[in-house]
């Protein structure tokens, strides 16, 4: 080999050896039976009105030595909505709210990951994606708290989640009986995913 040939193969290799080292993610799949998505809204200033969401699907990757490589996305099926009362919870599928049949699904999809402590310290994952509600497509951040990982019941390797966060209803189209019905509509969300 000659002094040019080696000399790039030298190069070659610093240059390979210099580049930063990618962090894998681990893969998480949403556990139905640990997820609740659950909403209130106020009536007529009475009192509240709570709900839930029955069929709930989504996945995330944690990297947590580059917090900012993690994603997540999750999909509800916008017709599964339950208040316990199934003339209320049809009037909410139909046109006047979510209009199930043209926007079947409420989706959310990360596109940035930041993480911080909060006072009790713990970790947030400080999540800003695309919210669509409606067929309206928002930016949001889910402040997602971890709230343990580790080995579940099964020998698996988990992870829990606790969001709250408040959306504005008007924002994704949806005006009728406000204010009769709440603008503001207080939404808590809770999952465990399962290590794939």
């Amino acid at each position: 080999m000659n002094k040019i040939a080696l000399h790039a193969v030298t190069l070659l290799g610093l240059a390979f050896f210099s580049l930063p080292v990618a962090h894998s993610a681990d893969n998480f799949t949403l556990e139905p039976s640990h997820t609740s998505v659950i909403f209130g809204v106020s009536h007529l200033g009475f009192s509240y009105t709570y709900g839930r969401f029955n069929e709930v699907a989504g996945s995330y990757a944690l990297d947590k030595e580059n917090p900012a490589a993690s994603q997540f996305q999750f999909s509800i099926n916008a017709s599964s909505i339950d208040t316990n009362d199934a003339k209320r919870d049809e009037h909410l599928r139909g046109p006047d709210f979510f209009n199930v049949k043209q926007f079947p699904a409420i989706t959310f999809q990360s596109t940035e990951v930041a993480t911080q402590q909060n006072e009790a310290g713990e970790t947030v994952y400080e999540v800003t994606g695309d919210l669509t509600i409606h067929g309206v497509t928002r930016k949001v951040i889910l402040p997602l708290r971890l709230l343990k990982e580790g080995q579940g019941m099964q020998g698996d390797t988990r992870t829990g989640f606790l969001c709250e966060k408040h959306i504005m209803r008007t924002e994704f189209g949806m005006t009728n009986m406000v204010p009769a019905i709440g603008d503001e509509v207080a939404v808590t969300i809770s999952f465990e995913g399962v290590k794939q």
